[in-house]
């Protein structure tokens, strides 16, 4: 439970951070959902890194290095549904959607970096629309470049884009780039 405080704690001040350097002319403002996208991206690389690593030791140990660990994009996104997922936000995905065309749609019903602030006595009118001075499709860019990394250093190149109809649900879209 503290690990969760303290992502939670750490992404909000990331966000903040970076809105505060665009205010004082460190950045560029148009500039700061590309940097929270781009750690975003780094992060989600990292912790595929992480766990292909643990993957591939427990197919050597039970001989299955021959076959392959995904069959498909779709094994691919179910993976990121249920474990990415589960190892940064400590649930699964609620619901994912696809057209069998490229796009998905991963559903958080409870999307844990929403739920703060959907919670607080600040969400009224205001807090629908901007928590801090920070829309919300800006404070989940971080959380796009998390899925895109994740995709990217498992072959798939994507684009990751967020949509907030009602609080704290949320709906990731990703649109695999074909080459």
């Amino acid at each position: 439970m503290a690990d969760e405080a303290l992502f939670l704690l750490l992404h909000n001040e990331m966000v903040s951070g970076v809105y505060k350097s665009a205010e004082q002319g460190e950045v560029e403002n148009g500039r700061c959902i590309t940097k929270l996208e781009n750690m975003g991206f780094r992060v989600g690389q990292g912790l595929i890194e992480r766990k292909n690593t643990v993957l591939l030791l427990v197919d050597l140990f039970r001989f299955t290095k021959d076959t392959a660990r995904f069959k498909d994009e779709l094994d691919i996104m179910k993976f990121i549904c249920k474990d990415f997922w589960t190892t940064v936000f400590k649930k699964q995905i609620d619901n994912l959607r696809t057209n069998h065309q490229g796009i998905y749609v991963l559903q958080d019903n409870k999307f844990r970096l929403l739920t703060q602030m959907s919670a607080g006595k600040q969400y009224l009118e205001h807090a629908s629309k901007v928590f801090n001075g920070i829309k919300k499709i800006e404070y989940l860019a971080f959380t796009c470049g998390l899925i895109r990394g994740g995709l990217s250093n498992l072959g798939i190149k994507s684009i990751v884009t967020a949509e907030v109809s009602s609080m704290p649900a949320c709906k990731f879209q990703v649109m695999i780039q074909k080459s």
